[in-house]
């Protein structure tokens, strides 16, 4: 796709990004060597082992100083900042422009099976005993194959690439036993420093790694590389019992710990004597901005979670240089290659190139295509029941509204008799195209969780005001290191406004149910949602509501969405109308 070249120890004007872009029609995974060792990176690939149709998103919004800075370009403002045009295979992979035309033109992307004879292309580009393959977590979660299986299915698969290191996010949701097994399954490491005892299960005799510090995993690997030393930090989702119910992991406390890395950083370089430090990271994009201008020492960021595929790394200036900021993208439609020239203790030069996975252009591999049928092969007869017929294009990602989303809000208030509904800002799963079949399986792409009970509940117009405001608080928040990285909690049965610039308290308004009757802040009203993180419920899987649901209708057809009104946003080039 593109490549670009950057002299990243040297004066600020050889920083300057002149990228020059062409996916060519021949043979566009044949990347040539620039350098002294190869770090292949793929991240949330959100266990989809085929391959995906993954509409990139319309609303991508950045406030105060990320306001109009990557990743939040969406549409044409992206296609200008990065110099890329309409139509292309890197507009389609890239943005949501003509999505249903492009789609049809260019075909799916991702898929491991298609994945892995790219990897191995890079690898054997790079050179025995040069090269790693990191995982920045996700691996494991997506879809029903890895609800049903602890995520083991993928893991199989991601050692078949050859992953050498991972960390994790929705890994834990499979609970401390469940990532245990995943763990002891894995050929490669999982690592994180971040992650550590809570004081109780420590004076209880909790394993751990480190059972002195308390730290749960092995914070980091070295590996000797065509000569060098290069250490790669291990950084976990850093919200986990927050955005995800606590009772997966009660011995364990999470968090950014930029004093952790800062430690573990030194310790790399003036201890082991590293030639160069990456972080292999699942923060989202803008805590790894801040922590790249707060940690020093790391050459670096191997950045996740957000799912922003960001084609040029961004550089930070910290205290002591600076450090360099990537985003790999979602579902397995990337990978991302770095070059990195080294000498003793020091990054001299990176050659960065984020490769879109189309499968038109790849023979898939023989053996992993038959390990995703073997691992699909216990569910198949369930995953390949139709659901319904889509008539309208299905897709998730935005900072406000996903057609999939509305579908399954309406289906839970149908059937469970609800006036409002709340789907979480998830920024996983798929994309479906009008004229399709929607099977269970493309269902579970959307809903696979490991709390997925759909259940009703009583709120005042007042509770429901603040926990909407708490939401997109962590979504706009000034303070990256508040940001938790998801999109906002959507909404059915009501049309509200947000002004994403404001402060809390201050940015939802004129709540208004679908009937034209404000939200009164005193009267109760009866919600449905899924995916509860405070309490366990009771009742079906959301899976099986809007099952029921959609196989009354046969069809999928969303002819009244739910409107959000954005405030005081015109003009950002990460909200383009559509």
């Amino acid at each position: 796709m593109k490549t670009t070249r950057r002299a990243v120890l040297t004066a600020a004007a050889s920083t300057a990004l002149m990228p020059r872009f062409a996916f060519s029609a021949t043979d566009p995974y044949d990347v040539p060597m620039q350098g002294d060792v190869r770090i292949i990176h793929e991240t949330d690939t959100h266990a989809n082992a085929l391959p995906v149709q993954f509409r990139e998103p319309n609303q991508n919004i950045g406030v105060g100083a990320m306001d109009g800075q990557p990743p939040h370009f969406v549409g044409h403002a992206f296609l200008k900042h990065y110099g890329m045009h309409t139509g292309t295979r890197d507009a389609h992979a890239f943005t949501f422009l003509d999505f249903e035309k492009l789609a049809h033109r260019y075909g799916p992307l991702g898929g491991f099976a298609y994945l892995k004879p790219v990897i191995d292309k890079l690898r054997a580009g790079a050179g025995a005993g040069k090269s790693l393959l990191v995982d920045g977590g996700d691996l494991c979660q997506g879809t029903g194959p890895a609800n049903m299986s602890g995520g083991l299915n993928m893991v199989a698969l991601g050692n078949m690439l050859g992953i050498d290191a991972m960390t994790g996010h929705w890994e834990f949701t499979y609970g401390q036993d469940g990532i245990e097994k995943i763990i002891k399954a894995l050929n490669g490491k999982f690592i994180a420093q971040n992650v550590f005892l809570s004081a109780e299960a420590g004076m209880m005799g909790a394993p751990a790694f480190d059972q002195k510090t308390g730290s749960v995993f092995e914070p980091y690997i070295i590996r000797e590389l065509g000569g060098y030393q290069v250490a790669i930090i291990g950084q976990a989702f850093p919200y986990v019992p927050i955005a995800h119910p606590r009772r997966f992991v009660p011995d364990w406390r999470f968090g950014i710990r930029p004093d952790n890395m800062q430690k573990v950083v030194d310790h790399l370089r003036t201890v082991k004597k590293v030639d160069t430090v990456l972080v292999l990271s699942h923060n989202g994009m803008e805590v790894d901005l801040k922590m790249a201008a707060n940690v020093t020492g790391i050459d670096i960021i191997l950045g996740g979670h957000t799912h922003d595929a960001v084609p040029v790394p961004v550089i930070i200036k910290n205290a002591s240089g600076q450090t360099i900021v990537t985003n790999a993208g979602t579902a397995g439609k990337f990978i991302g290659v770095l070059d990195l020239e080294l000498s003793k203790g020091k990054l001299k030069d990176l050659h960065y190139k984020l490769l879109p996975i189309y499968t038109d252009m790849i023979k898939p591999d023989a053996a992993v295509a038959a390990e995703v049928t073997k691992g699909y092969a216990p569910y198949q007869k369930m995953l390949d029941e139709k659901i319904a017929d889509v008539e309208s294009l299905l897709y998730r990602r935005n900072n406000f509204y996903g057609s999939v989303d509305q579908v399954i809000m309406d289906a839970c208030m149908e059937e469970m008799d609800a006036e409002i509904a709340f789907s979480p800002g998830f920024r996983w799963g798929n994309s479906f195209l009008p004229g399709s079949e929607f099977t269970m399986g493309d269902l579970l792409t959307e809903t696979a969780i490991t709390y997925p009970v759909a259940y009703t509940q009583m709120m005042t117009g007042a509770e429901i005001k603040s926990m909407m405001e708490d939401v997109c608080d962590n979504l706009f928040n000034r303070n990256a290191y508040y940001e938790q990285g998801g999109d906002m909690i959507r909404v059915g049965g009501m049309n509200y406004a947000c002004a994403p610039r404001k402060l809390i308290e201050h940015r939802i308004s004129d709540m208004t149910l679908n009937n034209g009757k404000p939200v009164e802040a005193n009267k109760t009203y009866k919600t449905v949602s899924w995916a509860s993180v405070s309490l366990p419920q009771t009742g079906k899987p959301v899976w099986e509501v809007v099952a029921t649901n959609l196989k009354r209708k046969k069809t999928i057809k969303v002819t009244k969405p739910n409107h959000v009104k954005l405030l005081g946003v015109k003009g950002n080039p990460g909200l383009e109308p559509v």
